[in-house]
C-alpha cells in the first residue's frame, strides 16, 4: 500500500503522519527537540522519517513539510522566518532529505487549514479559517474554496494582527499582536516569569488560582477580540481553533463563545461556528502530507 509523509515542524516539536492516498492513518509521532541545539530540528526531521520507512516497510510515495514562516515560491524552502529557527530559511528540504521526488513545503498555518478544510459535514467548505494556538499564532484561511495565499505568500498570518497600537512589536514588528496576546512565547512575560508554560497556567487556573485565571482568561478576551475583527474581515462559516492550547477543550472555548457573543456582528442573525481542530496538533502533518500526494 503506497502512503505519504506530512511532516509538520513547530517551534519545540516534531509532528508527523503516515497517510494512505484515502486519507487512513498509518502512524503519528510528536518528538520534541532542543531549540537551543544548531538545527537538532532538521535532523529530528530525518529521523522521524527514517523510522517511519522503516516501520512501513518501504518508502514513502511522497514527503510534503509545514514549518512556521513564508514558503518560497517554489515550495522548496521557506523564505522568511523572523526569529526563531536559524538555519530554517533557504534550507531545501529536497536535497536534505536526499529524496527523488521534490518535498513541497508549506506555511504551517496554510497546511493546518488544508488539512481541516474537507472534515467539516464531509464536505470541502468554502469560506473558512483557521488558528493554531501554540508557540506562536499561526492561521490560515479557505476563501471561495481557494486558500488564500496574497502576493508573495503573506496571507493567514493570522497571528501577526494588531490588537494594541501602543503594545511591544512581534517578531514580525506588529505592535501589540494577537500572537504576543495568547501564544506560548510570551508566557513567561505575561505571567511575571510563574509560568513556562501556558498548559501550566490553564491547570493552575483550573486549581483556583486567581492570578493564574486573570491572566487566561484575558488572554482568551483578546483572541475573542482578534476573531471577531477577522470574521468582519473574511466572513467564514466556520472557524476553526487549533494547536497544542486548544486541547485546553471548554477551559478555551466556553469563555471564548461567551466573549464572542458580545463581539461577533451577526446582521441577518448569522452566528459563526467556533470548532476545535478534529485533526488536533496533527492537522498541519496531515495538510502537508495532503499537498505532498497532489
Amino acid at each position: 500500500m503506497s502512503y505519504y509523509i506530512g511532516i509538520d515542524l513547530g517551534g519545540s516539536s516534531v509532528k508527523a503522519v503516515a497517510v494512505t492516498p484515502k486519507g487512513e492513518t498509518l502512524s503519528k509521532q510528536n518528538v520534541d527537540f532542543d531549540a537551543a541545539e544548531k538545527r537538532q530540528w532538521a535532523e529530528c526531521v530525518a529521523e522521524i522519517i527514517r523510522d517511519i520507512e522503516t516501520e512501513q516497510g518501504k518508502a514513502a510515495q511522497g514527503v510534503g513539510l509545514s514549518a512556521p514562516g513564508l514558503a518560497a515560491s517554489d515550495e522548496r524552502s521557506i523564505a522568511c522566518m523572523p526569529g526563531r529557527l536559524h538555519g530554517l530559511v533557504g534550507l531545501n528540504w529536497t536535497n536534505f532529505l536526499q529524496r527523488e521526488r521534490p518535498v513541497p513545503v508549506l506555511n504551517d498555518g496554510h497546511a493546518a487549514v488544508l488539512g481541516e478544510a474537507t472534515l467539516l459535514n464531509g464536505r470541502a467548505a468554502e469560506n473558512l479559517f483557521m488558528l493554531t494556538l501554540g508557540t506562536g499564532i499561526g492561521g490560515g484561511a479557505i476563501v471561495n474554496g481557494q486558500l488564500l495565499r496574497g502576493h508573495i505568500g503573506r496571507a493567514g498570518h493570522l497571528g501577526h494582527i494588531s490588537l494594541d497600537p501602543s503594545g511591544e512589536p512581534d517578531i514580525c514588528g506588529t505592535p501589540g499582536s494577537l500572537e504576543d496576546a495568547i501564544g506560548n512565547c510570551t508566557i513567561e512575560k505575561r505571567t511575571d516569569g510563574r509560568f513556562q508554560t501556558t498548559h501550566d497556567l490553564i491547570a493552575a487556573h483550573l486549581t483556583g488560582d486567581g492570578f493564574a485565571t486573570e491572566v487566561w482568561l484575558k488572554s482568551v478576551k483578546a483572541l475573542a477580540a482578534g476573531v471577531a475583527g477577522l470574521i468582519n474581515v473574511l466572513d467564514p462559516e466556520t472557524v476553526i481553533i487549533g494547536g497544542g492550547i486548544a486541547r485546553a477543550g471548554d477551559a478555551l472555548f466556553k469563555p471564548l463563545r461567551e466573549h464572542l457573543d458580545q463581539m461577533e456582528w451577526r446582521p441577518t442573525n448569522a452566528k459563526v461556528r467556533i470548532e476545535p481542530a478534529k485533526l488536533g496538533e496533527l492537522a498541519g502533518a496531515h495538510g502537508a502530507a495532503r499537498r505532498a500526494a497532489t
